[in-house]
């Protein structure tokens, strides 16, 4: 994947002057040693650094280190030998990671070099091809606050080899980077695990292809063996995992070797055709688990209700009752009624079986040093159970005790607290419907088409689309999905792309195009060979970076953490304060005997009001307020073809107020076009451009790419020769150099022909010029140090480009254009859609200067660019948002990603995500003034002036109530709808391929 990110990013260029600056030092990048670099661009035959195939990472252990100051020594020691791309040192754990061409230093140069330093150095590890990090996915049951959260993500933190872990508390799942060297994923399961929660693994993170499958017909282990056997001798295949009770196979498999159906074809023919091998049927993930655990619930609520309501009833009805009330009043034992007996033997199921989870909850927590809602759920209904327990003992062992309990409060606490899980997890089942519908989009089958070695079409046939292989030919009739990512080899249609880019113009495609899985094919039929399957496929890729930005925690969470934090400690105290008051009070007669209920005492009184507090205050709703929202944002931005990478992204973007755009592909199309060419030589027009089109046939460049398309106009032939180019050398950021036949030729800007020593003449110079005051780009031609000629390329604005601008000052967003290109195209760019900043001839050190610049004076910057060269601004910026059609580096660095590659959608980002956020802070307002005003309600703060106190019960439906209700209005989000001002618009996508 990094080999191809870096050869799409030769693709992007930016401005007229082969804006092809000296590339700057940032992870994004490679840095080679002199004389790598001159034959990297050869070979990859352009302007841009290909990366030499012989790179090879060594780790080596670095013993004396104490502080940062000695990684930095190291680091930068290391750093000044010569082939050195990257080293990066770890003081924490001692370790030093070496990227190095070993043509230019070697392991025990690197090793010598530390140890000049003054530290230890060891080698641990050489020319690893394995990634250095990985992310795995778990799944994990059993929390029910942030408490629960915050003790699983520092017991993972915790562990050596985990650079980050993150846990979501609304996804019930944790994401973690680690070192598969140091820890592996059943390692951080363990861990969890020893937390007092279960864990389930989703995603080791290991970036290969994986598929189950179910063999029928084995009946031995040693069947079992040597269908194990045949799969690991098949090429490709890196891991073969047999479970012998499901009869279910796990292949990992390298896509471009092997595939799924060769799988099937070597279990069946192994066992001489009594073996029978399909697809596992799907019955894990993520979808799975939750709809389990609304099946808990709510069967445990249903058990619950048909106990709680006939406690409830004997407790606050039948006593009104004539006749009725008389019975339950019937003394068994002493003084102990038969109603009271009912209601102890009713509410001890859901107090010990239904509400164990309360139990295990709490223990889990209390374990390791922490309380959670659970903590006050077990003490509120323990206390009112044991009380009540208490009160009944006594009357049957009492000729005189009158008793008065509260089984009616444990067991009606307990259901009303089930029924608001319930209806939580079904509300936060919601909010990650985005990722749901992403996942529905792939179709179930697909159309194989067969071919001979001629490539005559022999047949077709329906298969599983989790069977297709890389190369394989799949028909699309009308209507139906494309089953995987590829391009075109036969017919012609329109795809709609909308749900995957936002973008709802079908999109023409015909031979050679490329192909998204999961779009839908309006019309004709279209043959299509399959290029990324599996976990490669966009729409894989895009699923996993929305998990990610849901995972992905905003910062104004951490303050509601570290509420959460001391929350529930804090409500036990005030829980005992409140009945140590009202208990106190009583029993000195600090109020009327007359505030006392007939039913109970004053003891009895001050418990009501202590459980009361307990229940009702609950940090869930805090907890919830953030996820939830960023959760239902980021899905929403992704159907609208905006991809937001977490809530910190987010949470940047709604205080956005300046946004720096690139020119080259942001503003512009991207796609320039020869408008003129002016020849100040005699020479035929066919012969300029022959020639110069040879030299620049050797670049990837956007300008060279538009003269080479231009020169062949003049050709008959479609597939033309163009004469060799010898001593070809692009020089960086102005133009090439090369020798076609017997004369030096030399393509690009002003500079290269004063640094060439070629004299610029003074009509050269007025065409440059005038090209420049028409917003194109001037290219100048010398053949044998003699300017021969002028070309004019024009980029042209992309649609409503100065709307958006108008639109964005109208939101009080300042807009600045910083480009590569020259001063006088860029001024007619920018006066042509109302950008008064601009910063032209800028280098991407530069452009990340501004950007950092325009932050030291208090604004909040976001960036909007494309390519390569717009990564280290993008990574500087406080938002970066790509341009979806841009590199992958420059998609990799930035925060949103805009798939329609519209800037309109620049202005869907930020409304968004300032929507989204006020939503959060009226979560926050809700949740917080939720326990403000409820706990001196149920502290009694009403009672004494108008008798009015909160049975435990109700204010545990009321707590139950304040977490579905933070939920709900989070959902609230899916409504929502672009600014108006952009409906009327009209702007067309537009896809640079």
């Amino acid at each position: 994947m990094a080999r191809r990110a870096f050869l799409m990013s030769c693709l992007k260029g930016e401005g007229s002057s082969r804006d092809l600056s000296p590339r700057p030092r940032y992870p994004s990048m490679p840095r080679y040693p002199k004389g790598v670099a001159a034959v990297a661009a050869i070979g990859c035959g352009n302007d841009v650094e290909a990366p030499p195939e012989d790179q090879r990472t060594a780790m080596f252990s670095v013993i004396g280190m104490t502080c940062s100051a000695c990684a930095g020594s190291v680091e930068k020691a290391i750093k000044r030998l010569p082939g050195i791309q990257n080293a990066a040192v770890d003081v924490l754990n001692n370790r030093a990671q070496v990227i190095f061409y070993p043509n230019f230093v070697s392991e025990d140069q690197i090793r010598e070099t530390i140890e000049d330093v003054g530290f230890e150095a060891a080698l641990i590890q050489e020319d690893s091809k394995e990634p250095s990090t990985l992310t795995c996915r778990l799944h994990i049951k059993g929390m029910t606050c942030t408490t629960c959260s915050n003790t699983v993500e520092s017991a993972l933190q915790s562990v050596l080899g985990v650079r980050k872990a993150i846990v979501a508390l609304a996804t019930e799942e944790a994401e973690i980077r680690y070192d598969p060297k140091l820890v592996s994923a059943d390692q951080l399961m363990k861990e969890v695990d020893e937390t007092g929660f279960e864990a389930i693994l989703i995603t080791t993170g290991v970036d290969r292809n994986k598929i189950q499958l179910k063999i029928e017909g084995v009946r031995t282990e040693r069947s079992m063996r040597i269908v194990e056997s045949s799969l690991q001798a098949l090429p490709g295949i890196e891991e073969v995992d047999i479970d012998p009770i499901l009869y279910k196979v796990s292949v990992s498999y390298k896509p471009d070797q092997t595939g799924p159906r060769n799988f099937i074809e070597v279990i069946q023919s192994t066992g001489s055709g009594r073996f029978l091998a399909t697809i596992y049927p799907e019955g894990g993930g993520r979808e799975s688990h939750k709809r389990e655990e609304i099946r808990q619930y709510y069967q445990s609520f249903l058990w619950s209700l048909l106990f709680t309501i006939p406690v409830f009833l004997t407790s606050m009805v039948f006593m009104y009752i004539p006749g009725v009330n008389h019975a339950l009043d019937t003394k068994v034992v002493n003084m102990l009624t038969i109603g009271e007996l009912l209601r102890w033997i009713l509410s001890t199921p859901v107090q010990f079986i239904i509400g164990r989870r309360f139990y295990i909850g709490s223990y889990k927590a209390l374990r390791h040093g922490s309380a959670n809602m659970d903590v006050l759920i077990a003490l509120g209904t323990n206390t009112a159970y044991f009380y009540s327990l208490y009160s009944v003992v006594r009357a049957a062992t009492s000729p005189n005790f009158e008793s008065t309990d509260f089984f009616e409060t444990s067991s009606m606490l307990i259901s009303f607290i089930l029924l608001g899980k319930y209806l939580e997890i079904l509300a936060k089942g919601k909010t990650s419907e985005a990722i749901a519908k992403l996942m529905d989009l792939a179709p179930e089958t697909a159309i194989l088409l067969t071919h001979d070695e001629s490539g005559n079409l022999l047949g077709e046939s329906e298969i599983d689309s989790r069977l297709i292989q890389k190369n394989d030919v799949i028909k699309v009739v009308p209507g139906a999905k494309v089953a995987c990512d590829g391009f075109v080899i036969w017919g012609q249609s329109h795809v709609n792309e909308s749900m995957i880019t936002g973008e709802a113009r079908p999109v023409a495609k015909r031979k050679g195009d490329s192909v998204i899985g999961g779009t839908v094919n309006e019309n004709g039929v279209l043959h299509v060979r399959a290029t990324h399957v599996g976990s490669e496929s966009a729409l894989s890729q895009i699923v996993r970076l929305v998990e990610s930005a849901q995972m992905a925690k905003a910062p104004v969470q951490k303050s509601a953490d570290r509420i959460s934090q001391y929350f529930v400690p804090l409500v036990i105290t005030l829980s005992l304060l409140t009945w140590l008051v009202w208990f106190l009070s009583g029993k000195y007669n600090g109020y009327p005997k007359s505030w006392i209920p007939s039913s109970m005492d004053s003891f009895q009184l001050a418990l009501q009001f202590g459980i009361s507090v307990m229940v009702i205050a609950c940090p869930c709703a805090l907890g919830l307020a953030t996820p939830t929202a960023v959760m239902v944002g980021t899905g929403v931005g992704a159907s609208q073809g905006v991809l937001i990478k977490g809530g910190k992204a987010l949470e940047s973007a709604h205080k956005v107020n300046c946004i720096v755009f690139d020119k080259t592909g942001t503003l512009t199309t991207g796609k320039p076009v020869v408008v003129s060419t002016r020849l100040l030589k005699n020479i035929a027009l066919h012969e300029f451009y022959e020639c110069v089109a040879a030299a620049e046939v050797n670049s990837e460049h956007p300008l060279a790419k538009a003269i080479v398309e231009h020169a062949k106009k003049f050709k008959e032939e479609e597939n033309y020769t163009w004469p060799e180019a010898r001593d070809f050398v692009s020089i960086t950021g102005h133009g090439v150099k090369a020798m076609i036949g017997n004369k030096e030729l030399i393509v690009g800007n002003k500079s290269l022909m004063l640094d060439s020593g070629i004299q610029i003449t003074d009509q050269a110079l007025e065409l440059l010029m005038e090209a420049e005051e028409m917003a194109q780009t001037g290219i100048l031609v010398a053949i044998n140090h003699d300017i021969l000629g002028v070309i004019a390329i024009s980029d042209p604005l992309k649609p409503a480009a100065q709307d958006v601008i108008s639109i964005l000052k109208s939101m009080n967003v300042r807009s600045i254009m910083v480009t590569g290109d020259n001063w006088g195209t860029a001024k007619a760019i920018a006066k042509e859609v109302g950008i008064d900043t601009i910063v032209a001839e800028a280098t991407p050190e530069e452009k990340a200067v501004k950007v950092k610049e325009l932050q030291m004076s208090g604004l909040t910057v976001a960036m909007v660019g494309d390519g390569i060269n717009d990564s280290p601004a993008l990574i500087s910026a406080d938002v970066g948002m790509a341009i979806g059609a841009g590199t992958d580096i420059a998609i990799e660095a930035a925060d949103i990603v805009l798939m329609k590659s519209n800037l309109d959608d620049v202005i869907t980002a930020i409304d968004l995500s300032r929507k989204t956020f006020s939503r959060i802070r009226m979560n926050y307002i809700w949740a917080l003034g939720y326990n403000i005003i409820g706990i001196p309600i149920a502290a009694g703060a009403l009672f004494p002036s108008t008798r009015f106190r909160l049975p435990p019960w109700i204010a545990g439906a009321a707590m139950a109530a304040s977490s579905v209700s933070v939920v709900l209005w989070s959902l609230l989000l899916k409504n929502y709808k672009r600014p108006k001002k952009l409906d009327a618009l009209h702007i067309r996508g537009i896809m640079v391929e």
